[in-house]
């Protein structure tokens, strides 16, 4: 029973597992472990077989992996996954690969509407595939349950709200800032980046691999980052406890606003402070004066998707053509081998005969 891993997190009901093995000393340590289930029961049998019965599972997971099927499996997971630390230090040119389907110049000709960064077209070899061609060539390589869950964070994604953080130097509240906003629906963020040769450990555990469905931006300084928010459309919502700081459930938060946390110790920066059109705090009830950073952050967000939803009736806001953009790009962000799927399908879309009607 070497083999048996796997931590199970799930509640499980009707169980029964029956193992046999020559070890009975091995057996005991392991249905002793397992005594305070009590849908669970051991029964020793002759050795070497192994069988299962299921009754109600939710969320079942597999009980028993091989020592190489499972290293194999997290050595495939490390190397596709990049971790928060190593995009935002020692891979910034990267961050841009993250980002499929072709994107739009900041000048383009849509100035004035609602920002969204993708154009309806993904480079595939030597042609453009459109969204509606990239879905139909990655659907048959993505498990329905999958699609599903794709199409669901897509309906509630919304570019309206963008998160910026400004100088934070522990990479621990950078992940969990982009974990809430990944579950919020938040898709854009922004990050005024620290000094890239400080040295941080790895989080990945934090963000949980929200880092993958975001779209990251890096920017050098305050003024950057800003100007372009603005040219895009934004308004600028800095979190601050000032004597002009408006409180954050007396904001509306229908218009797009761009959402600014600042460093863990000194907060907004001064350039920031003043280059934002609006301070917005936090009330406190207790006895301290502030959030976690990353808290504050989670919660500024979350009170922007509750004001959205009351106000507008949802928090998702993607025309139809956007939400198939955004969904051909999170196809392609699925898996390390779509691309090569998408250019396979644009060959194939080169090679086939043309209707000569």
């Amino acid at each position: 029973m070497s083999a048996c891993k796997t931590l199970i997190r799930t509640s499980l009901s009707c169980l029964e597992f029956r193992a046999r093995t020559p070890n009975s000393t091995t057996l005991r340590r392991f249905a002793s472990s397992l005594v305070p289930h009590s849908g669970l029961r051991i029964k020793p049998q002759k050795p070497f077989a192994v069988s299962r019965s299921f009754g109600h599972v939710e969320g079942a997971i597999p009980l028993e992996t091989s020592d190489s099927t499972e290293g194999a499996f997290e050595a495939e997971q490390d190397s596709i996954k990049d971790t928060v630390e190593e995009l935002l230090t020692k891979k910034k040119d990267d961050i841009s690969n993250l980002m499929k389907m072709e994107r739009r110049l900041e000048n383009g000709d849509k100035k004035g509407e609602r920002w969204f960064p993708y154009l309806d077209k993904c480079k595939a070899g030597e042609v453009y595939l459109s969204s509606g061609e990239v879905i139909e060539a990655m659907e048959p390589y993505i498990m329905d349950v999958r699609k599903d869950r794709f199409k669901n964070a897509v309906n509630n994604r919304s570019y309206s709200v963008c998160l910026v953080v400004e100088g934070l130097t522990d990479f621990g509240n950078v992940s969990a800032a982009f974990r809430s906003a990944d579950a919020l629906g938040i898709q854009s963020v922004h990050v005024v980046s620290p000094d890239s040769s400080r040295r941080y450990r790895d989080n990945r555990h934090v963000s949980m691999g929200a880092e993958k469905w975001l779209d990251i931006e890096l920017w050098n300084s305050v003024s950057e980052c800003f100007g372009i928010l603005k040219a895009r459309g934004y308004r600028i919502a800095s979190a601050h406890l000032g004597t002009d700081a408006v409180s954050v459930y007396d904001v509306d938060w229908s218009c797009p606003t761009a959402i600014v946390v600042g460093n863990e110790l000194r907060g907004i920066s001064e350039e920031a402070l003043a280059l934002s059109d609006l301070n917005c705090s936090i009330p406190m009830r207790g006895m301290v004066d502030s959030f976690n950073v990353s808290v504050a952050a989670g919660l500024l967000m979350h009170q922007a998707v509750f004001d959205r939803t009351s106000r507008m009736g949802c928090h998702g806001d993607l025309t139809e053509e956007e939400n198939k953009i955004l969904l051909a790009e999170f196809y392609l962000r699925h898996n390390k081998n779509s691309i090569r799927i998408a250019n396979e399908f644009s060959k194939r879309k080169l090679t086939s005969p043309t209707s000569k009607l």
